[in-house]
């Protein structure tokens, strides 16, 4: 049985917001804010939607849990997200202070990883792997199907 304090638990809630962009022909990624095993924050690719580059899963939940919080800083919080963050999102990321991200997948092409391993914040705790074979698979199935059209 999966807890619902586990890291596979709040990786399948940013894998269901991954599925809903990708219902809604946006690159399937999602993401999920959590403090005390709480999400207060989401977000979904909506690049297309609200015609914005900037429109990223990371940086909705991001906005959204600052939001939430009042403040800009996020050092109590995790970052849930389907897969590995672009550089853009690792600086989103390194300016919330987030004291912790998980990704699904990684990204070889435009993981921030690869370009700049260094880019987060030095206190972040980053784990990759979580989920990665569902995460890896809407993707790969997304980009399948594109390729059809």
């Amino acid at each position: 049985m999966l807890s619902i304090h586990s890291d596979d638990h709040f990786m399948r809630q940013a894998l269901m917001l991954a599925e809903q962009a990708y219902e809604e022909g946006e690159i399937p990624i999602g993401a999920v804010v959590v403090a005390n095993y709480r999400i207060v924050g989401k977000g979904y690719n909506q690049t297309e939607r609200l015609h914005d580059p900037t429109a990223h899963a990371e940086m909705l939940a991001i906005t959204a849990a600052c939001e939430y919080f009042g403040a800009k800083y996020l050092q109590d919080c995790t970052l849930f997200v389907t897969i590995e963050p672009c550089v853009m999102c690792a600086g989103a990321i390194k300016w919330a202070q987030l004291g912790r991200v998980v990704y699904g997948a990684s990204e070889p092409k435009t993981g921030f990883s690869r370009h700049q391993p260094s880019l987060l914040h030095p206190k972040t705790i980053v784990q990759g792997g979580v989920e990665s074979d569902a995460c890896r698979g809407l993707m790969q199935a997304f980009f399948q199907e594109k390729r059809k059209k």
